[in-house]
């Protein structure tokens, strides 16, 4: 099972851009799936999450009400559309499927990551 990350670039502030993240592999609809990002000298932090019905989102303080995650199960595919960006949003986004049980906030209850994509905002 793999994890593809795309959709990342350079925008100004204010701008948007929409991640993709493929997955190969026949139980993608199974998996609660989440968004990462880590910015130069500072830790990994949670960004959104979506349980594997799409149902129910999660979102960390600072993007809550700038950025919406969802999936396409048929497509193999979560979503994360970003708007509003800021300088601040700027940071290598990963996406990752979630093992079974554990929080949603925490990278450690993540068991597959892509291999980030670079989102760069421009004051």
């Amino acid at each position: 099972v793999q994890l593809q990350a795309s959709g990342g670039g350079s925008v100004q502030a204010g701008g948007s851009l929409r991640l993709s993240c493929a997955r190969s592999g026949r139980t993608f609809s199974m998996y609660d799936m989440g968004w990462f990002r880590q910015a130069p000298g500072k830790e990994r932090e949670f960004v959104a999450a979506v349980t594997w019905r799409g149902g129910t989102t999660f979102y960390s303080d600072p993007v809550k009400g700038r950025f919406t995650i969802s999936r396409d199960n048929a497509k193999m595919t979560v979503y994360l559309q970003m708007n509003s960006l800021r300088p601040e949003d700027t940071a290598v986004y990963y996406c990752a499927s979630k093992r079974n049980g554990g929080g949603y906030y925490d990278f450690l209850s993540y068991d597959n990551w892509g291999q980030g994509t670079q989102v760069t905002v421009s004051s």
